[in-house]
């Protein structure tokens, strides 16, 4: 897909604040409500947004402690890797999961509300799994930026 300015203006704002309103979009683009309105089913259509979500305070639910999880598998089939995936994408504690190059074969990021439940997920995604080798744990000390968001304005460029 490619993306002009007001469609990469559009995409930046939407990924400071979702819930911002079609008039403020039009007012902060230049745009009328109905091309604004074009314009997001667009890129919701082309998959350039792929959801709206709204961002919690894990604190403020009692889900105090995040841990990053790098884990090696024993064996690195196709059907091994695709198993590993859907059990960590099914898994709510997990927020993220990376397939990555290097020593590990995933990264993961897990939330719990304390040691217990998190070592009840590292029963369930670990020890219950047999083509699991090892997994390595570091637990967040500090949450000092946490996003998704992409930088918008110099991709999709229309020449």
């Amino acid at each position: 897909m490619k993306l002009d300015q007001l469609d990469r203006n559009l995409l930046q704002l939407m990924q400071t604040d979702a819930k911002i309103g079609l008039e403020a979009l039009a007012s902060e683009t230049g745009l009328s409500v109905a091309s604004v309105q074009r314009r997001l089913k667009a890129l919701r259509t082309s998959g350039a947004i792929l959801s709206e979500v709204a961002i919690v305070d894990p604190k403020k639910l009692g889900v105090a402690m995040s841990f990053i999880v790098m884990v090696e598998l024993e064996r690195e089939r196709q059907d091994q890797i695709d198993a590993f995936s859907r059990q960590a994408q099914s898994e709510p504690m997990v927020q993220q999961c990376y397939y990555i190059t290097g020593d590990a074969d995933f990264c993961l990021v897990c939330t719990a509300k304390d040691m217990d439940d998190f070592q009840e997920l590292t029963k369930r995604l670990f020890f219950d799994n047999s083509n699991v080798r090892r997994f390595r744990t570091s637990v967040v000390m500090g949450r000092k930026k946490v996003g998704l968001g992409i930088p918008v304005q110099d991709v999709g460029l229309e020449r």
